[in-house]
């Protein structure tokens, strides 16, 4: 075994431009191409003391080295999507050598042609619909009669009857937000040319304790992306918060699928655009 490895962040179509010239990644290392049938793969050379499958089952734990990663990882994907078209490549995704990133343009040269297709001209723009349980709840109509039953029984039945009508006063609330965040997602999916519903955040990695009740992610030609951000703008309601990031490069629309990678694996999914906010895609990124 040798004692380092390659580190693919991302595939373009070779142009004869260098589209990694001047960077540096993952670790400070310099970033430069790998090339076979037409694709150029973005790479740098990674110790396997720090990159290696045993190495990152450690490595991956520890939030500071993972924040540090994401970050250097991101700013070269995009870096290059500024450059060229490109297709990111999940976080930490490395592989043994160069000839086996070569091996992957050769094998796999069909499938990422079109990826690279689809997404000229388009970049990914992320959406998250939130609601106030609070607000909701205020919104709900209120079960007056029920709650002058209950007054009239013991404390306990009384008890009871509060909390089934908190529970369904709590669903009607979700539900209504739920049908909400759909038409938020049917307003913006006729302007993008492809959509992905990621699942909602955890509040600890959103940062807000309101519910999330749709994590989108939406591939928009360049054109039409101030339409896109005017029309997102427009959904907010007094009940639903409607946040836009973007336009970011289309993590969602051209991640690898995991199985690929010869050295460490495919750690996390695929983001957000955190994105970044994602190990590995627009929703588990790095933090933007």
């Amino acid at each position: 075994m040798t004692d380092t490895g390659t580190y693919l962040y991302a595939i373009a179509r070779s142009t004869g431009e260098n589209p990694a010239e001047g960077l540096s990644g993952v670790g400070g290392t310099p970033v430069r191409t790998v090339e076979r049938g037409g694709l150029t793969g973005i790479v740098s050379t990674v110790p396997l003391d720090e990159f290696g499958e045993r190495a990152l089952r450690r490595n991956l734990e520890d939030l500071r080295w993972l924040e540090t990663t994401a970050r250097a990882h991101h700013q070269v994907v995009d870096a290059v999507v500024r450059r060229v078209t490109a297709a990111p490549v999940r976080l930490v995704t490395v592989y043994r050598g160069d000839e086996q990133v070569r091996d992957l343009l050769e094998r796999r040269r069909e499938e990422f042609t079109e990826m690279l297709d689809m997404v000229t001209g388009r970049r990914e723009w992320g959406v998250k619909v939130y609601v106030d349980p609070q607000v909701a709840a205020r919104s709900s109509p209120s079960d007056a009669a029920g709650g002058a039953s209950a007054g009239r029984r013991s404390s306990g039945a009384a008890y009871l009857e509060r909390r089934r009508t908190d529970l369904r006063t709590r669903e009607q609330s979700m539900r209504r937000a739920l049908s909400q965040a759909e038409q938020v997602d049917e307003a913006l999916a006729t302007i993008a040319v492809a959509s992905r519903r990621h699942r909602p955040q955890d509040p600890q990695l959103s940062g807000r304790q309101e519910w999330m009740v749709l994590n989108g992610a939406y591939l928009v030609d360049d054109e039409r992306g101030g339409e896109f951000a005017s029309v997102a703008g427009s959904l907010r309601t007094p009940e639903i918060d409607v946040e836009l990031t973007g336009p970011w490069a289309p993590y969602s629309f051209t991640i690898l699928e995991s199985g690929e990678s010869g050295e460490s694996g495919e750690p996390g999914e695929p983001g957000e655009p955190g994105g970044p906010g994602r190990t590995g895609g627009p929703d588990e990124r790095a933090p933007r």
